[in-house]
């Protein structure tokens, strides 16, 4: 009979994973959420810290690169000097970072030396 049908064995009883089957799988979660939701939830906190704490006459970076001076403030835009006579308004959100004191004036001195 074996010709044309293959001869069916008993498959061994499936056996129960028991903690291993829930283990590994919150492990996986822990592991997850420490390499990458912890640390972004981190960031995010930060930055929403230096968002709100930012004042008039502070130096920042926005995200696009550009380094300014904090001229005013508004509930949503920071308008920044970039330049003699030179404003931009940005998004608070489009500051990335905030620099040492100091930092602008002496950029703005290098620039005024090379022209």
């Amino acid at each position: 009979m074996g010709f044309f049908i293959s001869d069916a064995y008993a498959a061994a009883p499936a056996q129960d994973p028991g903690m291993a089957g829930i283990i590994f799988p919150l492990a996986i979660i822990l592991v997850f959420y420490m390499l990458f939701v912890r640390p972004q939830q981190k960031k995010a906190k930060e930055h929403k810290n230096l968002v709100s704490a930012l004042n008039r006459g502070a130096e920042i970076v926005t995200n696009g690169g550009i380094l300014g001076k904090v001229v005013s403030l508004d509930e949503n835009f920071v308008r920044i000097e970039v330049g003699e006579n030179s404003y931009l308004q940005v998004q608070r959100d489009a500051i990335s970072t905030l620099m040492p004191r100091g930092t602008y004036k002496n950029t703005m001195k290098k620039i005024k030396q090379k022209t």
